[in-house]
Order: C-alpha cells, then sequence, then structure tokens
C-alpha cells in the first residue's frame, strides 16, 4: 500500500527531485466526485486527488455512460496522502463528513447507483479500519439513520475526463458548486480547521 514517489520542480532554472516516503492510497465513493474531491484536497497531508470511476462491468467509461446508470461504475475519488501527516482513519472521519452515508444511492438531488457511498479498500488494514469507523460511528449515534456505505475491494480506477479534475476549484462560480460543492467544503473546513492546509 506503501509506496515511494519522485517529485520534480524546477527552480532557477535547475530541476530538482525530491522523494516523498511511504504515500498511501485511499479510493472513495460518496456522491459527486466534485464534492469529495474539493472536501478532501483541502486537507494537510492530502497530496493528490484524482476524480474517476470504480467498480462498473466497462472499460474506459465516459462520463455520460456513467451517469445513465447502467454500466456500474460508482463516481470515486482516488486520495494520494502521506500517513505520517493524516492517517487513513482521519481521511475516512472526514469523507464520512464531506457526505451522507445513510442515504441509498443518493446525495441530495444526485439520485442513482453512480453515487452510493463505497469504501474501495486496498487490503485487510485498509478494510478493518473502514469497519472500525463504522461500527464506532454507530455505536455513537453520529447519524441518525443506519449507515448504507459499503466496504468493496477495490477495482480498476478509470480516471475521469480532464474537466472533472479540480472541478471545485475552477468552476466555483457555477450553480451547482454554489448550491452543493461549497456547503461540504466550508462544513469541513470548519469542523476540521486544525487539518486544513496552510496558505503557502
Amino acid at each position: 500500500m506503501g509506496q515511494a514517489i519522485v517529485y520534480s520542480h524546477r527552480l532557477q532554472g535547475k530541476s530538482i527531485e525530491f522523494v516523498m516516503a511511504n504515500t498511501q492510497t485511499a479510493m472513495l465513493g460518496g456522491g459527486c466526485f466534485w464534492c469529495v474531491e474539493a472536501a478532501l484536497q483541502q486537507l494537510d497531508g492530502v497530496l493528490r486527488v484524482e476524480s474517476g470511476y470504480m467498480g462498473g462491468n466497462l472499460d474506459h467509461p465516459a462520463y455520460e455512460q456513467v451517469c445513465s446508470g447502467n454500466t456500474g461504475h460508482v463516481e470515486v475519488v482516488r486520495v494520494e496522502f502521506d500517513p505520517a501527516i493524516i492517517s487513513y482513519s482521519e481521511l475516512l472521519e472526514v469523507f464520512f463528513t464531506a457526505h451522507d452515508p445513510t442515504t441509498l444511492d443518493r446525495q441530495g438531488n444526485d439520485v442513482g447507483t453512480q453515487y452510493r457511498s463505497v469504501i474501495f479498500v486496498a487490503d485487510d488494514a485498509q478494510r478493518k479500519e473502514a469497519e472500525r469507523m463504522i461500527a464506532n460511528l454507530t455505536t455513537n449515534g453520529v447519524f441518525d439513520d443506519p449507515i448504507v456505505t459499503t466496504i468493496e475491494p477495490a477495482q480498476t480506477f478509470w480516471k475521469a475526463e480532464g474537466y472533472h479534475q479540480n472541478y471545485f476549484a475552477n468552476n466555483s462560480n457555477r450553480p451547482y458548486c454554489l448550491f452543493a460543492v461549497a456547503p461540504k467544503v466550508a462544513k469541513v473546513r470548519a469542523k476540521y480547521s486544525e487539518r486544513i492546509k496552510r496558505a503557502s
């Protein structure tokens, strides 16, 4: 699950490489990927978030095909993070804050199996952590209704079209972003203010 990634950066015309060790990846679906992406990428320790599709029966699915609800894919985000800064458990905690895990196949006005709540796990460690998180949330009565989030083995991740990446950052004034994405971003920022990246 961990891997070392080499980053390149140009400084005063010279290429400098540095290694970010022991990165991990989480695969999460919680409604429209624009919302989940924007909520999670503001967290300290989150290195990269990509929107895409997982769990379906079609290779290289297009957005329109996934939106039909006929391919079995879920809109997901692939989150690359540094566990030395933010743990998988902490990431899941924010994930459960950023969406409603009690509504089956829907988030607000977004309805369909492509919007279901799911954690795609890479190994047994992630599965156990996801099970523990759901059990704790249930025991503590955090939500009024039962959690319907499923835990499933990770499958092939199909990266979504380019215009979906960093969607909120690039389209923050669009109506959907204002009424659906922005409130979730603000909710996470308010509840986890100590975990938000500092402006550089």
